[in-house]
């Protein structure tokens, strides 16, 4: 789990501890799995029920840009949510939020061009980029303003180092951090200013235990809008997700799309279509991981982690480890290996200072939490 990077790519570390932790559960042991970032629940029971009953019948492609269906549903949740008006037709289904990224690149940027980022950030942002060939700018972020990016680090960091595009998350992983309305407009103005084209990625809206998400669409039609099914609706495994770009970007994503990726799978686009009216269900899983959220935080605290408030949303909490060690995979492997908790390393989230953070997700079940905190109680005496 510790290779070194090759022309600056690096494992994505939280998936490195998965397969370890698969292979310890093989053997009979059991691992309390608080690394990856997916719920433990199932889909809403008419999503699957909906995918049973569209088994039998062929599954062939759809529209590149996806079924009809399912954009003329997420324009009613823009205007249901957003109070935004979106025209279907600039939205595109994608294969998860990941596929919505490669394309976003390339329908915006030019080749080589550089791409701001905020450190800690999603590892995937830093590896993509660099394996797509494009340059990364790196924004650093602290606990001391609440690891929040706002419009006065953009550009100082575009003054330092000139960059064409943004890619930013509120909530973000690892942190949590989310910016309020005031927040995001700072940031959408200061982008605009600079001539810096915004990609926001809002894949954790619904998970704000503030309030409502606010998404960048409230506050222009020039960003690129990322968003995925994965988290708020328990859809990790169905790789479903989707995309809101500007008019002018449209017919290029498209034609991305189509070659690149043909079009998202079907049965997952059918249960997209049908999740987007089970918000219910949805807002149910949202309170378990707010209660989760409160005992992991104040769990991390009493074991001596160094952490402050709880996380303005999604469902991670990202610990300092500087009482124990300062070298966050080894602590991770340690922890793993002894006592069979799986975190991920802070270097996922942060080449340069992740040493000193690991990432605890409790988007699983309360149980798991509770013996984790035992395992680490133990694990650290």
């Amino acid at each position: 789990m510790t290779e070194k990077p090759a022309d600056g790519l690096m494992p994505f570390h939280a998936m490195e501890i998965l397969k370890r932790a698969k292979a310890i559960e093989a053997t009979g042991q059991t691992v309390c799995h608080l690394e990856v970032g997916e719920p433990g629940a199932p889909p809403a029971p008419r999503v699957i029920e909906a995918v049973g009953k569209a088994l039998p019948q062929a599954q062939g492609y759809t529209n590149a840009k996806g079924m009809a269906e399912l954009r003329d549903g997420l324009a009613a949740y823009y205007a249901d949510w957003h109070g935004v008006a979106v025209d279907p037709d600039t939205i595109v289904c994608t294969m998860g939020s990941s596929a919505g990224f490669i394309i976003a690149f390339h329908t915006a940027f030019r080749p080589g061009a550089r791409i701001a980022i905020t450190r800690p950030g999603y590892p995937a942002y830093v590896n993509t980029l660099l394996g797509l060939g494009f340059g990364i700018v790196e924004i650093p972020l602290t606990p001391a303003n609440g690891w929040k990016l706002s419009g006065a680090d953009i550009a100082a960091a575009h003054a330092d180092s000139p960059f064409e595009g943004l890619l930013f998350a509120s909530p973000a992983n690892p942190t949590g951090a989310a910016v309020d309305r005031a927040g995001l407009a700072d940031i959408v103005a200061t982008c605009k200013r600079l001539g810096v084209r915004l990609i926001s990625d809002e894949i954790y809206h619904g998970l704000d235990y503030r309030g409502p998400s606010v998404s960048a669409l409230e506050l222009t039609r020039d960003a690129i809008i990322i968003n995925s099914f994965s988290k708020y609706y328990c859809m990790t495994g169905w790789r479903i997700g989707w995309m809101v770009l500007p008019d002018e970007l449209v017919r290029r994503a498209e034609i991305l799309q189509q070659n690149l990726f043909i079009s998202a799978p079907t049965l997952s686009q059918i249960a997209a279509t049908v999740a987007l009216g089970e918000r219910d269900y949805a807002e149910e899983q949202k309170a378990g991981y707010a209660a989760n959220r409160g005992l992991l935080n104040d769990g991390l605290r009493a074991l001596g982690f160094d952490i402050g408030a709880a996380s303005d949303g999604a469902f991670y909490a990202y610990a300092g480890i500087s009482g124990f060690s300062n070298d966050s995979m080894s602590f991770c492997e340690s922890l793993l290996e002894e006592a069979g908790v799986a975190a991920t390393p802070g270097i996922d989230f942060d080449r340069a200072g992740g040493n000193r953070y690991v990432r605890f997700s409790y988007a699983g079940r309360r149980e798991t939490i509770e013996r984790a905190l035992e395992r680490m109680a133990a694990f650290l005496k």
